[in-house]
């Protein structure tokens, strides 16, 4: 894929009055254009520079006025955005193929971020369950928008596993992690950040008491979490998508120099939240499901173009798509900022 070159950089005149005046341009005093962002989960950590962007003024100096609204799933922000109720989202890549297989109005991803594949099932190190054939027999729970429960008929098809003899069984997502401990469930669908932390908080030591079969251990070399933006917005207000996204690139890189800053972020929208546990999440989250060693060259944001056909090539065979969708149908870089304006490194 190639990207396309963003706008030259403003330049600052020194001078009295000249500052006023290209201070104007930079930061206007009322916002151009609103934005109804649609975010994968509850105000948590691991949306920290979101926040922080929003903070710091940053959308503002784009001529942006974002509203983020909590989200429901990182399935769930792809509908969303194809029913008009928000421009834009954070959502699963995955489930933007598997739509795009099936119609042409799709929205369109524009960054990804969760560039290594986070989808994995959590069982009780006891178990006895230590390979995906252990789970035949199994009752496994996940809430009905989870990524990693919509990808389960691809790894089954994966993995050979029969799908027929799992049970599956929706769960309300703030329960799931006590009712694996209970021993209500078998096993629990999510993503590695959310899987780990949530049952920590439910008294289990996910380093000594859990067992986590990833889905990328088996093949699924997935992408997952994108910044999603509807076809009227990146077709009518191409500048506003580019805009937000240098806005929120100028977040991340203020997050990875400061976490503790992108947490006070969170904290002012959600007071209840503990800082120390959300600050671990937050590097837990750039560390495993952000960190493809890809971004050292592409820079966050980018994705090897061999690796997404590969990616939409295994998601339609698995799931027996009626069409395989072209790349440049899903996902397209020519909204992102400078490689010198991404980051390269996380953690």
């Amino acid at each position: 894929m190639t990207r396309a070159l963003s706008p030259s950089r403003r330049m600052v005149v020194l001078g009295t009055g000249a500052a006023l005046a290209s201070a104007s341009f930079v930061r206007p005093a009322r916002a151009e254009s609103r934005i109804k962002f649609i975010l994968n989960w509850k105000y948590e950590g691991p949306q920290g520079y979101f926040f922080l962007a929003q903070d710091r003024g940053y959308f503002r100096d784009e001529g942006i006025d974002v509203a983020f609204d909590q989200g429901n799933g990182s399935g769930a922000a792809v509908p969303q955005v194809l029913n008009g109720a928000y421009d834009m989202g954070f959502g699963d890549i995955n489930a933007l193929i598997e739509l795009a297989a099936k119609r042409t109005d799709t929205p369109l991803a524009v960054a990804v971020l969760y560039n290594r594949p986070p989808f994995a099932i959590a069982v009780k190190a006891d178990s006895g369950i230590k390979t995906p054939a252990d789970l035949a027999g199994k009752t496994l729970g996940g809430a009905p928008n989870d990524g990693a429960l919509k990808l389960f008929p691809t790894f089954c098809k994966l993995t050979k596993l029969d799908q027929d003899a799992v049970k599956i069984t929706s769960i309300q997502p703030q329960l799931g992690a006590q009712m694996l401990g209970r021993d209500q469930v078998d096993g629990l669908f999510g993503y590695n950040t959310t899987l780990w932390f949530a049952t920590k908080l439910a008294g289990l030591d996910p380093a000594t008491q859990l067992r986590f079969i990833r889905y990328g251990d088996y093949g699924m070399d997935l992408l997952a979490n994108s910044i999603i933006v509807s076809r009227a917005l990146a077709t009518e207000k191409p500048e506003v998508v580019r805009g937000f996204l240098r806005a929120l690139f100028r977040g991340l890189r203020d997050t990875v120099a400061d976490p503790d800053a992108a947490i006070a972020a969170v904290a002012k929208r959600e007071p209840l939240v503990r800082a120390p546990l959300e600050k671990e999440k937050l590097l837990f989250t750039m560390r495993n499901d952000m960190s493809d060693p890809s971004i050292a060259t592409l820079g966050l944001g980018a994705v090897d173009p061999a690796r997404f056909a590969a990616s939409i090539d295994l998601i339609v065979a698995a799931n027996a798509l009626p069409r395989t969708p072209k790349p440049g149908e899903v996902l397209t870089p020519d909204f992102l900022p400078p490689l010198a304006d991404r980051p390269t490194k996380l953690v």
